[in-house]
């Protein structure tokens, strides 16, 4: 996502984008954890690419990768957010880079 694109609007557009990609897009919550303000969440994402995706044509092919991510709450709301997403393993698998 462009830096300039922030708060609620950027997650929408970031999983209008996998869903285009992938229609069967899934997100299994594998741990939650909270403690103080803060909020871990480690997520395995999967889906199978049958649409477009960074300007690339659908692959077909299944994906399975992992994030997490830490949220930081202040006055009932997301303050802060950090997170680790395995992107280079998701091009690998969708064939867009070399093993």
């Amino acid at each position: 996502m462009p830096p300039t694109v922030r708060g609620p609007l950027a997650l929408e557009q970031v999983f209008d984008t996998l869903r285009r990609a992938c229609p069967d897009l899934r997100v299994a919550v594998e741990d939650v954890i909270a403690e103080e303000d803060k909020v871990v969440s480690r997520n395995t994402v999967t889906g199978t690419n049958l649409g477009e995706y960074l300007g690339r044509p659908p692959t077909g092919r299944s994906v399975a990768y992992q994030k997490i991510f830490v949220f930081r709450f202040a006055d009932g709301r997301i303050a802060e957010a950090w997170g680790v997403v395995d992107l280079l393993g998701r091009l690998r698998r969708l064939g867009f880079l070399p093993s």
